[in-house]
């Protein structure tokens, strides 16, 4: 029984997860790897984000925007993820990735998930 109660309380996460990653998918994996150890493309590699400084993939050339972000020892949470992808050139003036947020905020809430919770990609 115990067994059954703990997956009800892991199934809204997995499902957020799953959606995470179709959004993902969809619209930031033409840029961005997301397993540990693959060359960054167009986007620095996502795997491990959650606790890593803003512009923390040391194989990835940054804008000066995230470097100076990098420089004041900002970390990627959830939340900040959220509002980032809401409009990632407003919160980071002068960003390289140009106008790629998400809309919906189902989206970003899924996507920051997916990237930062406890089945993230590391």
């Amino acid at each position: 029984m115990r067994a059954a109660a703990a997956l009800l309380v892991l199934l809204p996460g997995l499902a957020m997860g799953q959606e995470g990653r179709a959004v993902f998918e969809a619209r930031c994996a033409s840029c961005h790897a997301m397993e540990a150890g693959a060359p960054p493309g167009p986007g620095p590699n996502l795997a491990g984000l959650a606790g890593r400084r803003v512009g923390g993939d040391q194989a990835f050339g940054y804008s000066p925007a995230l470097e100076a972000a990098r420089a004041e020892g900002r970390t990627w949470d959830s939340a900040l993820l959220e509002r980032f992808l809401s409009d990632p050139d407003a919160m980071f003036p002068g960003l390289w990735m140009g106008e790629n947020g998400l809309r919906e905020a189902g989206d970003r809430a899924a996507v920051a998930r997916f990237l930062t919770g406890p089945t993230a990609p590391r």
